[in-house]
């Protein structure tokens, strides 16, 4: 066992042996050379190894962990997490009302049961993630408040090197892995996207992103502007409206909203006739698949007729008077940006009964007591939050280098948006925009085990992904088209993601649940893409 700073102080020490050798100073050397093994030794005692590190303690994380422990009993590994808590995004966001934007029978994990309303709270997902950290003993395998700085892959060891820091910055532990299994997410969860409007400094009320909301926010009988109306914005404005003097909805542009009742007609059906939960929990995720599956499949075909029932199931909740024009009227097709689900219509009980109002105008500048428009409204305002988005964070920020040499991200060619070239023994979790992000943990999960498993069973210690040499004239393209997928949090920061390989299907992130079901697990571990050594 070693680690890679070890041989960088090991010849400091014995340069300065030698120049002692060289003066006659038999002692001094002696003394070094005690000095040299004190430092061997504590600095093998700051270093772990194991076989796999998995990086984030969030939903991918947890879920990952349990598909390796339990399909690869035999690899040691940790999870580390840069917060003193599991949940990840579910530990982050503290504002009102956080809730999922999925539901929980696809978003929840395919081996793990949920048991509630399919829209579920954040302390609920919490919860479930509690119960399959307790069921399966992986709390012991999390390092909690350590923050990765830097992984360096080692060809010659065959071995990801791992620098962190712990708490407030300290100097963190080293650790040595063979396998890095990504699990971090794709935003950064300390630095929201926060537009620089001009006057902000002006503004005497409270301005606050909704990703740094804290419990002494005071909303009570205050005048709101939120801004924005993603899925943020539809979850925390019913929950303020209540007890705020009015709550206003301030978008630059309107966004699709789904609205049901948070239950599942077919779930309740099955208790009623005494089906056990295990067989429950499968036959509504399949039932939830395949509507998702028709609805992203209807709104490239007939997105008008979409639309229309869309608005039908909003009027469900609004009333048959509410205005759709121009504040519920989006100018893309559904789909092309995420759905906003509002379970049981509760933001559009909201705005029917005059608690919640929309106005869809551009931001000019801040003024003392609120926001003044582009058309020359002026927005009273005791509080301003900021429903903003995210910045996208590439691998978590985090330092990378293969053989000395730093990765970038942004030039580097992804195969199936998990894997990349010239980057040996990682995989990505990416999940999906369109469907829950965590079907895509359970498909990776049984990938990276057989891939482990078989390089276990070949004898060999590392993968490289390999382009193709007939891509060699190809071009490196964005990770997903613009006529794709679009939100501004995506396009803002695309050009850092990693490229697909011109129009090959293999060389991207397809963003397609369905087809990848299929292809993930017939992947050819001994194709051309693979090399092994």
């Amino acid at each position: 066992l070693r680690c890679d700073p070890l041989p960088i102080k090991i010849r400091g020490s014995w340069r300065l042996a030698r120049f002692f050798a060289a003066k006659n100073a038999a002692a001094e050397e002696s003394k070094v050379s005690e000095v040299l093994q004190e430092q061997v030794h504590s600095d093998l005692s700051a270093c772990e190894e194991f076989d796999v590190l998995i990086v984030g303690a969030g939903i991918s994380g947890i879920g990952s962990a349990y598909h390796l422990k339990v399909q690869c009993p035999g690899k040691s590994f940790i999870i580390v997490e840069s917060q003193d808590h599991f949940g990840g995004t579910w530990n982050t966001h503290k504002y009102p009302g956080v809730r999922s934007d999925s539901d929980l029978y696809t978003f929840g994990y395919r081996f793990k049961p949920w048991v509630g309303p399919p829209i579920a709270t954040a302390q609920g997902i919490r919860r479930y993630l509690k119960e399959v950290i307790e069921d399966n003993d992986l709390e012991a395998a999390i390092r909690y408040s350590t923050r990765i700085t830097r992984c360096s892959w080692s060809s010659t060891d065959k071995k990801w090197t791992v620098d962190t820091q712990g708490a407030g910055g300290a100097l963190g532990k080293t650790y040595r892995c063979n396998f890095l299994w990504m699990c971090q997410g794709y935003y950064d969860h300390d630095n929201p996207y926060l537009p620089n409007w001009s006057g902000m400094e002006d503004f005497k009320g409270e301005l606050i992103h909704a990703q740094k909301w804290n419990e002494n926010v005071d909303y009570k009988d205050k005048q709101v502007v939120v801004i924005g109306s993603g899925a943020t914005a539809a979850t925390i404005i019913p929950a303020m409206a209540d007890e705020a003097a009015h709550v206003t909805m301030l978008q630059r542009s309107p966004t699709y909203f789904f609205c049901y009742p948070n239950r599942s007609d077919l779930a309740d059906r099955l208790r009623l006739i005494g089906v056990d939960e295990t067989t429950i929990h499968r036959c509504v995720r399949l039932d939830y698949l395949n509507n998702l599956k028709t609805l992203e499949r209807r709104s490239r075909e007939e997105p008008d007729v979409v639309f229309d029932e869309l608005k039908n199931m909003i009027r469900q909740y609004a009333g048959e008077n509410l205005e759709f024009a121009p504040h519920f009227t989006p100018k893309y097709r559904p789909w092309q940006q995420r759905l906003a689900f509002i379970p049981d219509g509760d933001m559009f009980v909201k705005i029917k009964e005059g608690r919640v109002s929309a106005v869809t105008d551009r931001i000019q500048r801040f003024t003392a007591d609120g926001i003044h428009l582009e058309s020359g409204v002026d927005l009273k305002a005791d509080l301003v939050v900021a429903a903003t988005g995210f910045n996208l964070l590439v691998m978590g920020g985090i330092e990378f280098a293969v053989d000395g040499k730093p990765v970038n991200w942004s030039q580097t060619a992804t195969y199936r948006g998990m894997m990349f070239a010239g980057v040996p023994n990682l995989v990505w979790v990416f999940g999906y925009f369109r469907a829950s992000w965590t079907l895509r943990v359970d498909l990776l999960g049984d990938f990276v085990c057989r891939l482990l498993q078989h390089m276990s069973e070949k004898g060999v210690s590392q993968f490289d992904i390999v382009l193709p040499e007939s891509a060699s004239n190809e071009p490196l393209m964005p990770w997903i088209e613009d006529d794709n997928f679009n939100p501004g949090y995506l396009m803002r920061d695309i050009d850092k993601l990693p490229k697909r390989l011109g129009e090959r299907p293999e060389w991207r992130h397809t963003q397609n649940y369905w087809r990848e079901a299929d292809e993930i697990p017939s992947v050819d571990l001994e194709g051309p893409e693979f090399a092994y050594r």
